[in-house]
């Protein structure tokens, strides 16, 4: 019988297990450790077969290195070429003012609803807000001065009607030698004062707002023209004191409004009386109008260094009190402004930027003046950037590499 071979290997016997035959009766545990070791075995060659296969981020190129220039606003790249650039453009345009404003009635065409009578409010007939026409009925009054106003005008026309009797009864024993030329003046004076005191009453009770063909002590507010009420300082049950009171509604006549803007010291000179301004309201902001100058304020805010210019223009219909526009101001004279990809145009700390290439491999961040978007993906730039001019074509590419 063919023998088989014992395991003699010293290693075997530092681990404290005796001469065994390899696929023979070996002990539970010498297998578990037999299979251990080959075990070990093949994760150290697999191991040593991942090591030898290529890494691809070893294989890809470095990226490129930026580095930056304290104090000088340079950047520099060790592959320039990694980052292209474009030649600036040129165009010729009206230089452009852009400033903030706000919709506001017009102050000619803002009528103040006011009573004389005093008394109670009894009635309201109309709301803020409401659109109102020429004599519409907006309160009711109970007025006691009304009342006093209608006594003192019955009083005025009876005393009139005596006056005139006496005067005619006058007239009669003069012409008959009973009275003397001064009883029959006397009588003629009276009758004057009786006509005048009529006519007195009769406008009291007039600018009252009374009718005097139906006395009343309830006196009817009518809508003085037509428009919309912008302000409303009475409610049901208050009480009005004429002229001392706040005007129980304001009515405004929105169908031409004005546009107040405000512009700063140093722009005031690209704008002049007379001139029209292009009007974006925010709300819309695909539509444009135009608005006519038609004063600047002689007065700076004294904190904000700005001046009020008042654009005056129709009501188009979609513009309502309070809303913010942008007004742009063209200037008469043309310059030449530079354009750059719109890609280029890095918006930084609230300002615009873009890159230039510098000598030695390095770019410099020069600040403009961001302009208009026009076709062909460009944006036209001011400042220190000049047509034929060399920029970095995607700033933000290379910022973000320098931020790494």
């Amino acid at each position: 019988m063919k023998r088989r071979k014992l395991i003699t290997d010293p290693l075997w016997s530092r681990l404290g297990m005796r001469p065994c035959v390899f696929f023979g009766a070996a002990t539970v545990r010498e297998r578990f450790l037999v299979g251990g070791m080959i075990l070990s075995l093949a994760f150290a060659l697999a191991g040593c077969s991942a090591q030898g296969k290529g890494d691809p981020k070893a294989e890809a190129p470095p990226p490129a290195q930026v580095e930056h220039v304290q104090g000088a606003g340079l950047f520099k790249v060790d592959d320039p070429g990694k980052f292209p650039v474009a030649t600036a453009g040129q165009i010729d345009v009206a230089p452009e003012l852009n400033v903030t404003g706000v919709v506001s009635a017009d102050v000619s065409r803002t009528i103040p609803v006011i009573t004389l009578a005093s008394g109670r409010v009894i009635e309201v007939d109309a709301r803020l807000g409401d659109t109102v026409a020429k004599g519409q009925l907006l309160m009711k009054v109970q007025s006691a001065d009304i009342a006093g106003a209608y006594s003192d005008y019955e009083q005025a026309l009876a005393d009139e009607t005596l006056a005139k009797a006496q005067l005619d009864r006058s007239k009669i024993l003069y012409e008959k030698g009973a009275i003397a030329q001064k009883e029959l003046e006397v009588a003629q004076d009276a009758e004057t004062k009786a006509q005048v005191t009529v006519k007195t009453t009769l406008d009291h009770l007039r600018v009252l707002g009374a009718d005097p063909d139906h006395p009343s002590a309830i006196v009817e507010v009518r809508a003085p023209v037509a428009g919309v009420i912008t302000d409303q300082q009475v409610t049901n049950a208050a009480g009005v004191q004429g002229l001392a009171s706040p005007n129980p509604f304001t009515i405004s006549d929105l169908s031409h409004i004005w546009i107040l803007c405000d512009v700063y010291e140093n722009d005031l000179s690209q704008v002049h009386l007379g001139e029209f301004a292009d009007v974006t309201l925010n709300a819309y902001p695909n539509q444009v109008f135009r608005g006519h100058i038609g004063n600047i304020s002689p007065v700076l805010d004294a904190n904000l260094r700005t001046a009020k210019v008042r654009l005056e223009m129709p009501n188009p219909g979609s513009m309502r009190l309070g809303m913010f526009v942008t007004s742009t101001f063209h200037g008469l004279k043309k310059e030449t402004h530079a354009t750059v990809p719109a890609s280029a145009v890095l918006h930084l700390h609230d300002r615009d930027w873009v890159y230039v290439p510098a000598d030695g491999g390095q770019f410099r961040r020069v600040e403009v003046t961001g302009g208009k978007m026009l076709p062909g993906n460009l944006q036209e730039v001011a400042g220190a950037i000049r047509p034929g001019q060399k920029v970095v074509s995607n700033a933000l590419v290379l910022q973000a590499t320098a931020e790494q």
